[in-house]
């Protein structure tokens, strides 16, 4: 992986989506830290890191997605993130894919198409499965569901960090199957990043 691009999402990431505190996250349980990717991720350079990083996790592990997709809210800037760049990419290297993007709703419209799955949606093509933070994994297994449910083919689910709950990470190594899941960070590299910050 290059490691400019994930050097440089992981101080972003420490500097301003981690937080020290008393915290109760969505699954309920108490924490003494914060990670709101989505400071990041909307953020304009980091938005463009998030999408080169995942890149590069792709390229070093010979995944080729039609599509990378995830559950609405979390995912949304990751999966655009992704799609640019690849879009860049291509521009850069004719030979370089590009990668489409599609959300998925937490349920599907009662107006419209009713649909589920919105944006790109083909049966049997191969598409990443992608969530800005993993602790239980619900979300990252609701939209792996949903795209398998729609006829595709997951072939990797990635988040960008990892809060490394055992339950969790077997809950999302069982939704997976025999495709990988990834990540690029850890809390721990992201709390170590941020002591490291503050010392500096």
């Amino acid at each position: 992986m290059t490691t400019t691009h994930r050097a440089a999402l992981l101080h972003l990431l420490a500097r301003i989506s981690f937080r020290l505190g008393d915290f109760t996250l969505s699954s309920g349980a108490k924490s003494d830290y914060y990670i709101d990717c989505r400071t990041t991720t909307l953020h304009a350079e980091g938005g463009r890191l998030t999408g080169l990083a995942i890149l590069d996790l792709l390229h070093e592990h010979h995944l080729k997605p039609a599509a990378v997709g995830g559950l609405t809210l979390g995912a949304d800037p990751v999966v655009s993130a992704v799609s640019i760049a690849s879009a860049w990419q291509a521009q850069q290297h004719a030979a370089a894919p590009l990668i489409h993007g599609f959300l998925v709703r937490k349920a599907e419209k009662t107006h419209g198409t009713g649909r589920r799955i919105e944006g790109f949606l083909e049966k049997d093509a191969p598409v990443l499965i992608v969530d800005d933070v993993c602790t239980t994994g619900a979300s990252t297994i609701n939209a792996i569901e949903a795209a398998r449910e729609a006829g595709m083919n997951v072939i990797a689910a990635i988040c960008l960090v990892e809060r490394e709950e055992a339950k969790g990470r077997a809950a999302l190594e069982k939704a997976c199957g025999d495709a990988p899941f990834l990540s690029l960070f850890t809390s721990a590299d992201v709390r170590a990043e941020h002591v490291r910050h503050l010392a500096l």
